[in-house]
């Protein structure tokens, strides 16, 4: 058995489902939903570039270096984003949980709080990983302060490390979680979703 299968994650407020080629509509419309494409600090496929976006990512997952889910409300189904598990080694074992965009409207609704419960608790619990890993452009502070607040640690900034869609050079931030943090993070985002707190 491969380290990464499809697996579709549920909780009470949203469901990971493995990303499919038709739910490329519902995605152009979940990314359509604050034109999040526009923004310059983060790569969020546009309508135009999502059916090529998706197969990336499959590309990726029939490899074995990526698994892509897509982000539905469990309240309504509607389509509000995708997340995906990358930059895998199956070795150590650890990954990175990124390639993250969310409808405007599903913003501080506690489904991207929820949606990182699902993953890590798969990630440290069914996979074994030692360590997960979080990344994010230093101009993205509100990826930055979600990114911390899941009690994620940052480990340091890559300079110019990565070429954006403007020809812009990105310096990223690199946060992590190690298995012996998690019990402190699974607690501390189980107590937030209780209280409503995003």
């Amino acid at each position: 058995m491969a380290f990464l299968e499809p697996v579709t994650l549920s909780g009470e407020l949203v469901a990971l489902e493995p990303l499919r080629p038709d739910h490329h509509d519902d995605l152009v419309a979940a990314a359509s939903d604050g034109r999040l494409w526009e923004l310059w600090y983060t790569s969020v496929p546009s309508p135009e570039t999502m059916r090529a976006d998706i197969a990336e990512k499959l590309a990726g997952q029939a490899e074995g270096t990526r698994l892509p889910f897509t982000v539905r409300r469990a309240d309504t189904g509607a389509v509000v984003g995708m997340t995906t598990y990358l930059n895998v080694e199956a070795d150590v074992p650890r990954l990175e949980i990124g390639a993250t965009w969310t409808a405007r409207s599903a913003q501080r609704t506690g489904i991207n709080a929820e949606s990182k419960l699902l993953l890590l608790t798969h990630a440290f619990e069914v996979l074994g990983c030692l360590a997960v890993e979080f990344r994010t452009h230093w101009h993205n502070l509100q990826s930055r302060t979600a990114i911390a607040r899941l009690g994620a640690r940052q480990d340091g900034v890559l300079r110019q490390h990565r070429r954006m869609p403007d020809g812009s050079l990105r310096d990223t931030v690199v946060f992590s979680i190690l298995d012996s943090e998690w019990p402190a993070v699974r607690a501390g985002l189980r107590h937030r979703l209780a209280r409503g707190v995003q």
